[in-house]
């Protein structure tokens, strides 16, 4: 599952850290699950989990002495909605020019 077109517009990595966590929305994952599910530096990987926490777009909830990482609501489609695998022309044209 995909984040929906309107969360798209970030940093490659931030896109690809909320693709992972919506892919698992209902158990979350930890730090080092998504270091292994996104091609990306840890450091990286933690400048984009601080933008998408002040952004509101994700959750962070620690039990048990774990910390677990959960996508906010609103980032994740609704069952039925299909979000397209590929990425569009605008995405194409705004990655090609580093917007």
């Amino acid at each position: 599952m995909r984040v929906p077109p309107e969360f798209r517009d970030r940093d490659d990595t931030q896109v690809a850290v909320l693709d992972a966590l919506v892919g698992r929305a209902d158990d979350g994952m930890t730090v080092l699950e998504l270091r292994s599910g996104v091609d990306a530096t840890i450091d990286e990987v933690e400048e984009a989990l601080s933008g998408l926490k002040s952004a509101g777009l994700i959750e962070v909830e620690q039990t048990d002495g774990r910390v677990r990482i959960y996508p906010d609501d609103r980032v994740v489609p609704d069952a039925g909605e299909h979000v397209d695998e590929e990425a569009g022309l605008v995405d194409a044209i705004r990655r090609r020019l580093g917007l």
